[in-house]
């Protein structure tokens, strides 16, 4: 028996979108029920609903806090500004002159090399025109702005026009695709635990490592009875699915949300912090 008679996917599909949907609600309901029934696959569906989201979120929302960026003071001497930004490991980097609501520019971090390779001595001159945009502004609005403009990164100012903090291009495509591949990634064959910094105990960690793996490896005392992996250790203490630059102290180590996406925790870094004696 052949199955000519049986509806074609698109036949099927299209029966699900005669049922016109009323408002957005409705609309992700049609969407899903088409997933369940396989006409959309998973990743899709996620795609659409971060496009859906997007038109709903503002760069407040998205952007990682003022407390939490790695501002180059201007006044510094050029090699502690080159530690500073080896030591940080990104691309680009808000320069400031003075306090932190100062901004004067983008630093990208390979302009640093004409240091070295063209004896440029004008850090100034290097700094490229910084962004500037309100925490209300909408996500699609601003990735827009960023595809017509090509800069990569805007600062995020209060209703005073203080710094509230920094968004990235990066930050409003994960709102869409999920999380994207960043300079924390590190190939399988490194091992899930690679040590970032000796002298301070900071580790950088998949979430799917296992507790008792990390408990062996920097000397911590985690339970395995309830969780096997730091993820499930992390996400539970958050109550959520953390997003990336979050913190959390746990025992008597402090994690920082790396990577994560809508659906799972993928890279944290962990701090092992000293014991106090007679705690």
């Amino acid at each position: 028996m052949n199955d000519d008679s049986k509806p074609g996917w698109l036949t099927r599909l299209g029966t699900l979108l005669l049922r016109e949907p009323e408002d957005r609600d409705q609309l992700v309901e049609l969407l899903r029920s088409a997933s369940e029934r396989e006409l959309l696959d998973e990743e899709a569906l996620a795609m659409i609903e971060g496009v859906l989201e997007v038109s709903e979120l503002d760069a407040g929302g998205v952007m990682l806090p003022r407390a939490q960026i790695e501002f180059i003071d201007i006044g510094h001497d050029p090699a502690q500004i080159i530690r500073q930004v080896v030591a940080a490991g990104h691309s680009r980097f808000p320069v400031i002159d003075g306090g932190k609501d100062e901004v004067i520019g983008i630093l990208h971090a390979k302009d640093l090399l004409r240091f070295y390779a063209e004896g440029e001595d004008n850090l100034r001159g290097m700094l490229r025109p910084a962004v500037f945009v309100p925490e209300a502004k909408r996500l699609n609005v601003l990735l827009r702005d960023f595809r017509r403009s090509r800069n990569h990164m805007a600062v995020v100012v209060d209703e005073y026009g203080g710094v509230a903090g920094l968004v990235t291009i990066e930050d409003v495509i994960e709102q869409i695709v999920g999380d994207i591949e960043d300079e924390y990634d590190f190939d399988d064959a490194e091992g899930d635990i690679i040590e970032v910094d000796a002298g301070r105990r900071v580790y950088r960690v998949k979430a799917a490592t296992a507790i008792e793996d990390l408990n062996e490896r920097i000397g911590s005392s985690f339970a395995t009875e309830d969780y096997d992996t730091i993820g499930g250790l992390v996400v539970n203490a958050f109550g959520r699915v953390p997003r990336r630059n979050d913190r959390i102290e746990l025992g008597d180590c402090e994690f920082l949300v790396l990577r994560a996406d809508r659906r799972r925790l993928h890279l944290v870094q962990v701090i092992r912090m000293p014991v106090v004696e007679g705690q």
